[in-house]
């Protein structure tokens, strides 16, 4: 079963056109059988977790009730970014699995949703954001390793508790910033060869065989949405998960939650209190 589609151009030579649509089930197929073997595990086998000291402990007391952990701004581009992926998902493949109608102009518009979202989101998480509380640093590698030794029986310290997020999210991630900016950058050109109210239509831009490897990024992109986007929703509902997604709605987790997962040392919590106190010890002075 070849992944790919071919065609012969007109000068004869034989160039890929797209990927082959099985690849759809492919990915549907490794995107639920993930949680299925993840649900399994959690049920059967995994242990609790078991968290090392903090390295700076911090008095429970000065944690706020409510935990700020999204702002409103991150929140609606969170979930306009949601939107226009499902669109993006849905208009793609529901033609491919034999549902017909005039998928094209929904598509190309989700996609340019998609593209100032991501646009505006690198702005903001540069400048008004930590913008490394996202990338993995030298503690998550650290504790991998613990996590794996101990999972594998054999003796490691307990590793710490998360920053803001933990490992398995920055690695998510990763992910999707590979998937994502491969889609928006193939997709940004692939509207040359529609009609559009931005670009004017020009299929000729590029020879056939840039085209075709076009199509095909595009389309190995799309359906890894596929598998990351079952497993971010899964991830998203299970009980133990439910007070981050409740999170990205409401905009903050409990104190307890947050001294039972995250670390204050490596996630410092901003407070009120703490901004003005050097505003009033300037005063005193």
């Amino acid at each position: 079963m070849d992944p790919l589609q071919w065609a012969v151009d007109p000068w004869g030579k034989i160039v890929p056109i797209h990927i082959a649509w099985f690849l759809i089930w492919v990915a549907a197929i490794a995107g639920l059988l993930f949680v299925v073997v993840h649900a399994i595990y959690l049920r059967y086998f995994a242990k609790p977790s078991r968290f090392g000291p903090d390295a700076d402990p911090v008095d429970p007391a000065q944690i706020p009730e409510r935990v700020p952990r999204h702002s409103l701004t991150a929140r609606v581009f969170h979930w306009i970014m949601a939107a226009a992926m499902f669109t993006l998902l849905f208009t793609a493949f529901l033609p491919r699995v034999g549902v017909q109608f005039d998928w094209v102009t929904y598509h190309w518009i989700a996609g340019a949703v998609l593209t100032a979202s991501v646009v505006f989101h690198i702005f903001h998480a540069s400048f008004f954001l930590d913008f490394w509380s996202i990338w993995p640093d030298k503690i998550d590698i650290r504790d991998s390793g613990r996590r794996i030794r101990r999972f594998m029986g054999k003796p490691a310290p307990p590793p710490e508790r998360f920053a803001k997020y933990p490992l398995e999210n920055k690695l998510y991630h990763l992910a999707i910033i590979a998937c994502g900016l491969s889609a928006i950058a193939t997709g940004v050109f692939m509207m040359y060869r529609v009609r559009t109210i931005i670009f004017p239509r020009n299929p000729y831009l590029f020879r056939d065989m840039t085209w075709g490897l076009m199509y095909v990024l595009h389309g190995l992109a799309g359906v890894g949405f596929i598998a990351l986007i079952t497993m971010h929703v899964y991830f998203g509902i299970r009980p133990e998960k439910r007070p981050i997604t409740k999170s990205m709605i409401f905009g903050w987790m409990s104190r307890d939650y947050f001294l039972e997962e995250h670390a204050p040392s490596r996630w410092v919590i901003k407070t009120a209190a703490s901004s003005q106190a050097p505003t009033k010890a300037l005063a005193k002075e």
